[in-house]
């Protein structure tokens, strides 16, 4: 009986990160991926058209830190000239922001 309730918080926390994951991804879907693709290749027609940065490049990925891309999902991103090239996430709370910043990091090869 003890070795079950010993297993359990294992079980749990590994459910709890299941669903963190599957939240980062369905927030990616509703956020980025109309740009970004499904893959972060900027593949579709609009991410060509911004010239959107292939997020499974690792060298693409070495060229922002994880402060800066929660700073982008967050504020949103300008051009030199002040206009809006990504808009801020909207109802997503930082610890989501956080988790599809880690999603992201994922879209690289390992």
């Amino acid at each position: 009986m003890k070795r079950i309730l010993a297993v359990i918080p294992f079980l749990l926390g590994g459910a709890a990160i299941g669903a963190y994951a599957a939240d980062a991804k369905s927030n990616w879907d509703d956020n980025c991926a109309k740009c970004h693709g499904d893959t972060g290749k900027g593949d579709t027609i609009t991410g060509k058209k911004l010239q959107i940065r292939d997020f499974s490049d690792a060298k693409v990925q070495a060229q922002f830190t994880d402060d800066e891309a929660f700073k982008a999902l967050k504020e949103g991103l300008k051009d030199q000239n002040g206009k809006m090239r990504m808009k801020p996430v909207e109802d997503m709370s930082d610890e989501d922001i956080t988790a599809l910043v880690k999603y992201v990091r994922g879209l690289k090869p390992q």
